[in-house]
């Protein structure tokens, strides 16, 4: 049998840089490679190289080809696992899409709408899901703290508007501290969200759908012993309590799932997507769509793979060949 040649993408231009490498360092565990054979590839601002046995080979731009003891290898897919720009905003999946190469996640513009948090929050809003109430500020336009703060009250949170891990966000409690978490959050993205805190229980779920199924998986209850699920508390194990399946009623979590489903189908994704939810007086509320979630083995996703009973190469092989035959 021919295995096929996956290019498992990680990197980025942005902080997220670290997190992705070690998402990729779960994926290359998760996959089958008596099925595939495995390219680790390193997209960074300086470089796009292949990495094997301690040795860099480059990608030719032209073809995303790479040359390995003078064979020039082709990628049957690309697994992209690039949190951040430009593997979750749309950029990779164009280049890809315009050299015919599948790959594992949604397409460009359903990558672009999600990596816009205002943006997308605000189209899903407009089909029933329930947000919290936010006000978007650009670098360079002139902004108003005081109507800002009468939209979304105090505590507030502030974070880039595109990106993730946690990367620059603040929860404010007071005026006098907005302007400056406003330009903490700049510091990472030219466009910040301001938005109201609401207080409850933080949840997760993920899932994945193909031609012919759709694995929707267990939800996991996230507590941080931190004040908020910040950076810390997203990759320090000690920071963190999450419990998979979620404490909460068999009505709430089928709720969340069907929302979760609904949100997959209006947003076009493709491959495995988790989407963030806080519950508040039994009302979920949209946080946030991850279209590259973490993929460490403690990662939510992982974690809700195995509470399901599910052989994790086995959703992977799915996802993948999912991805060639749609292309």
């Amino acid at each position: 049998m021919n295995k096929k040649n996956i290019a498992v993408v990680y990197g980025g231009y942005s902080s997220e840089e670290v997190v992705s490498q070690r998402s990729a360092e779960g994926i290359l565990s998760f996959i089958d490679t008596e099925k595939f054979q495995l390219f680790p590839l390193l997209m960074t601002p300086e470089k796009w190289v292949v990495i094997r046995n301690n040795q860099e080979y480059p990608i030719n731009r032209a073809d995303f080809t790479v040359t390995i003891d003078q064979e020039v290898i082709r990628f049957d897919c690309v697994y992209i696992t690039i949190h951040g720009t430009p593997g979750e905003d749309g950029l990779l999946q164009g280049y890809l899409k315009l050299l015919n190469i599948p790959h594992s996640t949604c397409d460009v513009l359903p990558a672009a709408l999600t990596f816009n948090k205002y943006t997308c929050n605000n189209y899903l809003k407009g089909f029933g899901i329930t947000i919290a109430m936010a006000a978007l500020v650009r670098k360079g336009i002139a902004y108003n703290t005081a109507d800002i703060a009468h939209k979304t009250g105090f505590p507030c949170f502030v974070k880039p508007n595109a990106g993730g891990s946690s990367f620059g966000i603040t929860k404010v409690k007071a005026m006098e501290d907005l302007d400056a978490a406003i330009q903490k959050a700049f510091m990472e993205c030219h466009e910040v969200v301001v938005e109201q805190f609401i207080e409850g229980t933080e949840v997760t779920c993920g899932l994945y759908k193909t031609a012919d199924k759709a694995e929707i998986l267990p939800i996991t209850e996230i507590i941080s012993k931190n004040e908020f699920f910040d950076f810390e508390a997203k990759y320090t194990a000690e920071k963190v309590t999450e419990i998979t399946p979620a404490r909460i009623s068999p009505e709430l979590t089928a709720e969340i799932q069907n929302t979760s489903s609904l949100i997959y189908d209006l947003l076009n994704c493709n491959g495995i997507v988790r989407v963030d939810f806080i519950i508040s007086d039994h009302q979920p509320y949209l946080l946030e769509v991850n279209t590259t979630p973490g993929m460490t083995p403690t990662s939510f996703i992982p974690q809700q793979i195995a509470a399901k009973g599910l052989d994790i190469k086995k959703v992977f092989t799915e996802v993948i060949e999912d991805a060639i035959a749609r292309s």
